[in-house]
């Protein structure tokens, strides 16, 4: 037992828990000073060896953390992230709306999103929703097609490419194939998975639902798997900047008459005037800058949840 303080990498959580990678390699499970565990997976720490486990002393400065809110509780997914893969599917049918949180949660942490579509082999519901996905292409995503059904070479090379040098969380619904897509990517996911679940078996912990896997040994790069969800609360986020982090609002933004426009229904509005003629698919600046009924519905939908007063 040592009375020196360590480096640390959280690459697993579970409940009050951390499992820690330590500079040498080696895992170990740490414990906060107090009852609450702020540590997530990403996080960089300072740990005390204490027996055979170990306390978290104190947590590094974070360049963003990622997370959701609702009226219940906030969940974080993960820390000091460089991207995000949105992994969706042509089935079950993706929700734009889920979407278009995560997008925005990703916008306002500045973290770089990708959106994946996945099953390219079911051709009549893969091309409903690549279509779906078009006004988010011309927005500026990245917007990349898989079929991980079948491992091939070039698929294998893609998501290689896209994840090299970065450390890339993969957040997506269940059923859209996030497990497959590690497993494709990271040759020993299902060791480092067992692994976790043998230091568990103490009962005194919960399920990990979040994980940490270097895909190269050089551990320059690294894949962040989370647990699948169905809702993406964003209280979090001031109704007033919601159209800040829509790209597809942000351009239009700048030409409104009021500086507080909530894009509702004030006179002089860049927002409403751009959804009028945005069936023109006008150019601007060399791009397409159009707003769709779905997504100013989503905005307004939204913008109505997150003024709701708070008690």
């Amino acid at each position: 037992m040592s009375n020196l303080l360590q480096n640390g990498l959280v690459v697993a959580g579970f409940g009050r828990h951390v499992m820690v990678e330590t500079d040498a390699g080696e895992r170990i499970i740490c414990h906060p000073r107090g009852k609450k565990n702020t540590a997530v997976v990403g996080d960089r720490i300072k740990w005390l060896a204490t027996q055979d486990e170990g306390t978290i002393e104190k947590l590094e400065p974070r360049k963003n953390l990622f997370y959701r809110q609702d009226e219940i509780r906030t969940k974080s997914f993960a820390a000091n992230l460089d991207q995000i893969l949105i992994l969706i599917a042509a089935e079950p049918e993706f929700s734009e709306s889920q979407l278009s949180r995560a997008l925005i949660a990703a916008e306002a942490e500045h973290i770089t999103p990708i959106i994946a579509l996945n099953k390219s082999d079911l051709v009549g519901p893969y091309a409903k929703a690549w279509k779906r996905l078009q006004p988010y292409k011309a927005m500026g995503y990245d917007l990349v097609s898989l079929n991980l059904k079948v491992k091939t070479d070039e698929q294998t090379q893609l998501l290689k490419s896209l994840l090299q040098g970065k450390t890339t969380l993969v957040l997506g619904p269940s059923g859209a194939g996030k497990s497959t897509l590690i497993n494709a990517v990271v040759p020993n996911a299902t060791v480092f998975t067992q692994e976790i679940s043998q230091a568990l078996n103490s009962g005194k912990h919960t399920t990990t639902s979040t994980t940490w896997y270097w895909v190269d040994e050089a551990k320059t790069t690294a894949l962040i798997d989370s647990p699948g969800f169905q809702e993406f609360g964003l209280n979090h986020i001031d109704a007033m900047h919601l159209a800040s982090y829509m790209p597809d609002f942000k351009v239009h933004v700048p030409n409104c008459k009021f500086y507080n426009c909530t894009h509702l229904h004030e006179p002089g509005c860049g927002v409403l005037a751009a959804m009028k003629i945005s069936e023109k698919q006008y150019e601007n600046d060399g791009a397409r800058r159009i707003i769709s009924l779905e997504r100013y519905r989503i905005y307004s939908s939204l913008f109505a949840e997150l003024s709701e007063v708070r008690y």
